[in-house]
């Protein structure tokens, strides 16, 4: 699998503290069944990141996990948030992609309203970047409206559910919020947004399964991500989506504990 968002890179926003907690991650995303993987730490009012800074730190990792035989392959690229981007230049802003090619993973803000999305967005695309939208069922502001997203997604916009939303990580709603985007193929990608090797692991398959959009997983996780980190002019399309079979929700049931701990 090919995880677009992840904050695996130490000491450079609220992902690990030390390398010893990047490699840790790194081994529990292989052991997840991850091969590549972006690191994509926030650029925002909080975080001062750079691409110059980014990339140091991309090479410092790339030569550790050669180092400890971990067989994950690490590209650079960054978490930008929509209340940020209006104030990078035009370079840095496209130094910034993931891994190097046309899209730039968007952040919306955490807030009921998100006034000028439609309109930042818009102004991106018309620039020549390519939008990839982070975890939008967590994003208050869509719940409130959700024509955002599918205004969004019409005009080109892909989006990119967290897998910890599918199985509840942010609470019922956005689970709920998370699931139906999906279902109504209103996302084309699910990817760890991971910050650690415990508390919010790497790891995707098992979410989406969980959450009975197995026969979506290849294209969410392999097709998909691998086409945009290609800069393929269109991504694979959607296979159809089969919904489980009947029992298998209980069967998902019986493996999680009263507590919402996996078993």
């Amino acid at each position: 699998m090919i995880d677009l968002h992840s904050h695996i890179l130490p000491g450079i926003d609220d992902g690990p503290g030390a390398l010893e907690g990047s490699l840790a991650f790194a081994r529990a995303a292989v052991e997840a069944g991850i091969t590549e993987i972006v690191a994509t730490p926030h650029v925002s009012w909080r975080y001062a990141n750079t691409a110059a800074s980014i990339g140091a730190d991309v090479a410092e990792l790339r030569g550790l996990l050669a180092a400890h035989a971990i067989a994950l392959q690490l590209h650079a690229g960054a978490e930008v948030a929509m209340t940020q981007v209006g104030e990078i230049d035009a370079g840095e802003l496209r130094a910034l992609h993931l891994g190097g090619g046309p899209w730039l993973l968007l952040e919306p803000p955490f807030t009921p309203v998100a006034s000028g999305l439609l309109e930042i967005v818009a102004g991106l695309q018309q620039r020549g970047h390519r939008i990839l939208l982070a975890h939008p069922e967590r994003c208050p502001a869509i719940h409130r409206e959700p024509s955002l997203l599918s205004e969004m997604v019409a005009s080109g916009v892909l989006a990119s559910v967290t897998a910890g939303s599918l199985v509840g990580q942010f609470g019922s709603t956005v689970k709920r919020m998370a699931v139906q985007i999906l279902q109504d193929g209103l996302a084309h990608n699910v990817a760890s947004d991971a910050h650690d090797a415990v508390k919010r692991p790497p790891g995707m398959r098992e979410e989406i399964e969980r959450a009975g959009l197995g026969s979506l997983s290849e294209w969410l996780t392999v097709e998909v991500p691998s086409a945009i980190l290609a800069g393929s002019p269109e991504i694979p399309p959607r296979p159809p989506y089969r919904p489980p079979a009947r029992g298998l929700g209980s069967r998902i049931r019986a493996r999680v504990r009263p507590s919402g701990e996996r078993t």
